[in-house]
């Protein structure tokens, strides 16, 4: 298939120019990401397909429902993850890029995929929602649009699994101790690229108060902004595009209204009579809480506004609820120290543009209300495995299954981390009453398999959750990838849960340096969990228990006290409560529970992504002795 899209390169990239409107050099870019999602996912789907700790197998049927402003990478990255993680696929691509979409299919078809395997179903955005997503044999959907598109695919299915990517109010935010030129060139690339149609794209430029009154910077800018070459996209020197479609609703709004206090740094204007040909627009002077601010355009339409501290921008960025890329323009390291560990969106970049993330180097995805599900990103390590079934502690493969002798699982290691290595001993060898009722409860099997789930946390939280990750270390650019531990998840029981099921993923948020609250309704094992308190009273202070009706758990999604429900099973939640997460884009985890660190794990974690250019003009300063590889 690889091969396919790269001997297809000038008809995809002819396909997007006529369907979506983009120029040659917003188009490449994505074929060379659709052979990037392809080899990549083939390549992580075998590493966890021969890994002899589990038996996956597949979902099933997934949709792929696709957008018209990235027409070639992003359905091919859905369709090579469901595929390589062994499903069926049928693509519903965006109505306005039907023939990309088509073209892409054919790649596939053409290097051996069978037409069975992956469909091409080209139909209205309504009738998908009324036909296809809402079909009981339709196990997962991949949703790349709008947050409404997204709930109300939720509304009419609240089962379905959904993964989807659904928008952004990105803001880039420029420090007086910033190299302002380069800023200028960063934000130009960030907020106008494909008229600023990009869920990544910067909508909000946030400038420190001496930067905002600098007239020589608001001078460059504005006459960057002005310079830019717009038109049709078979011109060569057009720099951006037309919309889509002629702008309406917000868009339209945004376009030619100001509210109180903005003035227009740079007027859109129509250009030659074209309803969908616009100039990109500044709009100075944008209040927090105002229209600009909290609303995502979707076009060329650039918000300005001033701040005094860094603390005050980096609230105001979290005030929009969206959470998919931010942008740091700042020399001082102390800035980006503080930026990095606040912030909380799911693709930071610093001193570079907020838009263009590539495979492997800056895995894609957001938080908040810029994407739903289970928090791992596109081109990252693990995007296929939610696209898996992998099996529980009950239907966990006997020795023989995984092809390994008999005494290699009979001794797990005893872990490293102090919390998890402080829960084992003293199941080992404590002598309290909890603990000889614990030891009871799991039998000697359940015993074994809660220290080899242990001892399989304890390894890939030390080597995976817990690190940092550099994997190409560019020269001139670190690409770290990160996972930050969740601190509201409801660890909920069910009658039909068991001991060991419980255990395991108390042994998880631990893992993970999470905090979770385990809670089940009145009456239900609640000697389990007095028991689990007096176990882990004096060493996980991070996990609280709690009595909870079904009635109770709603309230608490409904007002922001969750980011995460854990259930042991898929029959065990209610639709209550599944209804309430889906409006709060709350993922809930109800995969049966597995003793592999590299499957439990990632349910109690976000990824993050973080590119920063250290360089200056080349210059790598201080940093220029360490080993990195050249820039490709």
């Amino acid at each position: 298939v690889a091969q396919q899209l790269r001997l297809r390169r000038g008809d995809l990239i002819g396909a997007a120019m006529a369907d979506a409107g983009k120029t040659i050099l917003e188009s490449d870019p994505e074929v060379s990401e659709a052979i990037d999602f392809v080899e990549f996912y083939a390549a992580t789907a075998l590493e966890i397909q021969q890994d002899s700790r589990f038996r996956v197998s597949p979902l099933g049927t997934v949709v792929v429902v696709s957008p018209w402003n990235f027409p070639i990478a992003i359905p091919c990255g859905g369709i090579a993850a469901a595929l390589a993680a062994g499903n069926t696929v049928i693509l519903k691509p965006a109505s306005d890029t039907v023939l990309p979409a088509r073209i892409l299919c054919e790649c596939f078809w053409d290097a051996g995929v069978p037409r069975e395997a992956l469909q091409f179903l080209a139909c209205s955005g309504s009738d998908a929602g009324r036909y296809l997503l809402s079909h009981p044999d339709i196990e997962l959907a991949i949703l790349t649009g709008g947050t409404e598109t997204a709930l109300r695919i939720l509304e009419s299915r609240p089962e379905l699994k959904l993964l989807a990517e659904t928008g952004g109010k990105n803001a880039t935010i420029v420090s007086s101790l910033s190299d302002r030129d380069l800023a200028v060139k960063n934000v130009l690339h960030s907020a106008f690229s494909h008229s600023g149609q990009k869920c990544s794209a910067t909508s909000l430029l946030l400038l420190e108060e001496e930067v905002y009154h600098d007239k020589d910077f608001r001078s460059a800018l504005v006459d960057a902004v002005e310079s830019m070459a717009v038109g049709s996209v078979w011109d060569l020197k057009t720099k951006m595009g037309p919309l889509i479609r002629p702008p309406e609703g917000v868009l339209a709004r945004g376009l030619k209204e100001l509210e109180p206090g903005e003035s227009w740094a740079s007027m859109p204007r129509m250009l030659h009579d074209n309803p969908c040909l616009y100039t990109p627009g500044v709009k100075w002077g944008v209040s927090g809480g105002s229209f600009t601010h909290m609303t995502e355009l979707f076009g060329p339409v650039l918000g300005v506004m001033p701040y005094r501290q860094i603390d005050d921008a980096i609230e105001r960025v979290h005030q929009t609820g969206y959470g998919l890329t931010s942008g740091l323009e700042s020399l001082d390291d102390r800035e980006q120290a503080l930026w990095t560990s606040r912030l909380q969106a799911g693709n930071l970049y610093v001193n570079r543009p907020t838009t263009g993330a590539i495979v492997l180097r800056q895995p894609f995805g957001g938080m908040g209300k810029s994407a739903f599900g289970p928090g791992i990103k596109a081109g990252g390590p693990n995007y296929v495995a939610p696209l898996m079934r992998f099996p529980g502690l009950n239907e966990a493969a006997t020795q023989e299954d995984r092809g390994q002798p008999q005494t290699q699982a009979a001794s797990p290691k005893m872990p490293r981390l102090p919390m998890m290595s402080a829960f084992w001993q003293q199941l080992a060898t404590g002598r309290s009453k909890a603990v000889r009722q614990a030891r009871d409860w799991l039998t000697e099997s359940g015993w074994l398999q809660l220290q080899q789930a242990m001892s399989s946390f304890d390894n890939f939280a030390s080597t995976e959750i817990r690190a940092s990750h550099d994997t190409l270390k560019l020269l001139g650019q670190d690409n770290i990838r990160r996972y930050l531990p969740m601190s509201h998840v409801r660890i909920r029981l069910h009658e039909s849960d068991s001991w060991l099921d419980l255990c395991v993923r108390a042994a998880a948020i631990v893992a993970v340096g999470g905090r979770a609250t385990v809670s089940a309704p009145r009456g239900v094992h609640a000697n389990w969990i007095q028991t689990l308190e007096d176990l882990t009273s004096d060493w996980a202070g991070d996990i609280e228990f709690i009595e909870e009706s079904d009635e109770d758990l709603v309230a608490a999604v409904a007002d922001d006290q969750v980011d995460r429900v854990r259930y042991a099973s898929r029959t065990a939640v209610p639709l209550a409560v599944r209804k309430a997460a889906d409006q709060q884009l709350i993922y809930i985890a109800d995969a049966p529970v597995s003793p592999v660190g590299r499957v439990e794990l990632l349910w109690y974690v976000r990824e993050q992504s973080i590119c920063i250019d250290y360089h200056r003009y080349g210059n790598l300063g201080f940093r220029s002795g360490e080993q990195r590889q050249a820039v490709l």
